[in-house]
């Protein structure tokens, strides 16, 4: 039987049980124990391993292109240092993170209403369809740029489903007492696929630039059918109108405001960056504009896209806060450390140009295992003696991390970066998993759809902004020391002082973008002036030690700037984590519904079915036949309260969990 389409399989009592259905029999909670026979006790960790997939499947594709730009690139025949190419550059990684993070509130309160495993079942066929059609690109130029562009845009969608519904999945699934542990495996496999990406890119796409996109399809397409016949929806499903002004509101304030510091990244006007571009401002500021509307219109419709009654549980509000914050300190971080080692450390060290996007992601291993040392520990550790040491030790961690990457010196021995870029990852996996399980056990069972979305959400667009800021912080830093470096090494090497000076005032962004694709630029700034020079200072200006000696005291002045805020963000994060209030305790009267059920689930051989509210199936009526007697501590025939709602669950929504 494939209970995602809602029909009752052989054997099967009607859907729900609901009196007067065919196939009904017996109260709610023993037509419940019939429907879900098929299943036994392993249904969780099935729920998880396929979540796992396509969250790590998701993951490692936001994160493949950065490595592999410079091979794709080359590929499909574009440079892209020319400054008529540099929003192909840019939209070829941030088209991916800027559509995921837009859509997955909707994707998520679709979940609520229409199944969770439906819209999840969608989003690993779209993620698939559009790695196929990566992969068999096969135009040049411009046209093959948008081509890719259109298609990272496809799977990122797929990614929005994926992302929104798997953390609501894996709630349903598994009881309380252990949802830390699951919450950590699959945040493990979230974190760990940004990481994993980078040294798959690496390795790949030397070889054949289509294999970054073609690892991704069979996995996809494996994961498709595995999850259409084996997820089943077990939590409480919300029968409601789509909120068609919040969705067009948030839609179009979030893409604006990610659009524009998108191209705030650019030189404008003599300016290094694009910050002053009127386009620019009028999409930050409509942008929030609209952002502020959707708050008002979300206050006034019956069935809102995002639950603003949420942010009254101080532990979702606290723990988003926390979330947002760690975000914005890790998604710039990974962009700093990739240009440090592809623009200057490697190639000091010997690497060719043409190998540091390689070299790059397995320098930045130690990053990976400190992360999956610390993640499922904590989450199962937190599931035994509660979230806050976890969550507040592993941000203070991660800001002690930045403090000693802020002291370390651009060409530093390795064996102290590992061990701090190990201590970075620990930290980060130290908080995410007590996080994410500390905000999902505070929500209303119906609303978890919401509640994953939306701190997806939060956490893509998190990774989106800290681009922009470590970008500009960096910029900052480079633009007052770059062009004196500039000017002096290029004289000193023979170049004449009129051109070296020009040279010099070149916006600050393309020295890090040639820096981050592993890029020697200086054959293609310097081009007709190269055959002036002697051929001794000519071989040493386009070698592998010019360029990296050139930028490193301007480039560690950006650093100091950029991790100055990361160190800002992660004490933040601990003080959001302290703030969360008492932890949500397993089988305490605010545990809603949809978990109870999906304790019964994991700890016997029993089957939630796809509930569906407002109506007695949503209610959990208690039922001593066949079955057996209620579960204890399962609410004793609660009345519907017109929302599809337990009392359980109304009353936690609106109070904070404890």
């Amino acid at each position: 039987m494939n209970s995602n389409s809602g029909q009752p399989g052989a054997g099967v009592p009607g859907p729900l049980g609901v009196p007067g259905q065919p196939g009904a029999s017996g109260p709610g909670r023993r037509s419940r124990r019939g429907a879900a026979a098929a299943l036994g006790p392993h249904y969780k960790w099935i729920a998880l391993s396929n979540t796992t997939l396509g969250v790590l499947m998701a993951t490692i594709n936001q994160s493949i292109v950065l490595i592999a730009l410079p091979d794709i690139f080359r590929g499909i025949k574009l440079n892209p240092l020319s400054p008529e190419n540099t929003s192909y550059l840019l939209w070829m990684f941030m088209g991916f993170l800027v559509v995921s993070a837009v859509l997955v509130v909707s994707f998520g309160r679709l979940g609520d209403m229409f199944g969770r495993v439906r819209m999840y079942n969608m989003g690993f066929a779209i993620f698939t369809i559009g790695s196929i059609f990566l992969t068999v690109t096969w135009m040049q130029g411009s046209s093959a740029a948008l081509w890719l562009i259109l298609w990272r845009i496809v799977q990122g969608i797929g990614g929005a489903f994926l992302f929104a519904n798997s953390t609501a999945i894996l709630t349903d699934a598994f009881p309380a007492t252990q949802r830390g542990t699951a919450l950590g495996i699959n945040s493990i496999a979230a974190i760990a696929g940004s990481f994993m990406g980078l040294l798959l890119g690496g390795v790949l796409a030397p070889v054949n630039w289509h294999l970054v996109f073609l690892v991704s399809a069979p996995f996809g397409a494996f994961g498709t059918v595995w999850a259409y016949f084996m997820l089943h929806d077990t939590g409480i499903r919300k029968k409601a109108r789509m909120d068609w002004w919040g969705n067009i509101l948030f839609g179009v304030g979030l893409v604006a405001i990610l659009v524009g510091i998108t191209y705030g990244l650019l030189p404008y006007g003599g300016h290094p960056m694009g910050w002053t571009n009127p386009w620019v401002l009028t999409a930050i500021f409509g942008g929030v504009a609209a952002l502020v509307l959707f708050g008002v219109v979300e206050t006034q419709v019956a069935e809102p896209l995002f639950r603003l009654s949420l942010f009254r549980i101080r532990a979702f509000v606290m723990g988003n806060i926390a979330n947002m914050m760690l975000a914005l300190g890790r998604g710039g971080m990974q962009f700093m450390l990739i240009i440090w080692l592809q623009g200057i450390w490697l190639p000091l060290h010997g690497y060719s140009f043409a190998q540091t996007p390689l070299w790059a992601g397995i320098y930045l291993l130690p990053l990976t295992f400190g992360f999956l040392v610390s993640a499922p520990t904590s989450g199962v550790l937190s599931d035994r003696f509660g979230a806050k040491a976890f969550t507040v030790g592993g941000a203070l961690l991660t800001a002690l991390s930045f403090v000693l990457l802020l002291f370390l010196p651009v060409n530093f021995p390795y064996w102290v970066f590992a061990l701090i870029v190990a201590l970075n990852g620990f930290g980060s996996g130290l908080f995410t998993a007590p996080n994410r399980a500390e905000m999902m056990n505070s929500v209303p069972a119906d609303q978890r759809g919401a509640a994953g979305g939306m701190i997806a959400t939060v956490m893509n667009t998190a990774f989106v902004l800290s681009i922009g800021v470590f970008f500009s912080l960096m910029v900052a830093g480079l633009s007052g020391k770059l062009p004196t470096a500039l000017s002096g090494g290029l004289t000193a090497q023979g170049i004449p002082a009129a051109a070296a000076h020009t040279l010099s005032h070149l916006p600050p962004i393309g020295v890090l973008f040639a820096a981050f694709l592993g890029y020697n630029p200086m054959k293609q700034l310097l081009g007709p002036l190269l055959a002036h020079l002697p051929p001794g200072h000519a071989a040493y200006v386009t070698g592998r030690q010019f360029f990296p000696n050139l930028i490193t005291a301007p480039f560690h002045a950006g650093l100091g700037v950029a991790f100055a805020f990361a160190i800002a963000a992660n004490v933040i994060a601990a003080i959001a984590s302290l703030l969360t209030g008492p932890p949500v305790r397993a089988g305490a009267p605010a545990e809603p519904l949809g978990a109870e059920l999906a304790a019964v689930a994991g700890e016997g051989a029993f089957e939630p079915s796809e509930l569906v509210g407002p109506g007695p199936a949503a209610d959990g009526t208690r039922g001593d036949g066949p079955g057996g007697p209620a579960r204890p501590g399962a609410q004793d025939t609660p009345e519907s309260r017109g929302n599809g709602q337990s009392p359980a669950v109304t009353e936690s929504a609106g109070k904070e969990p404890g």
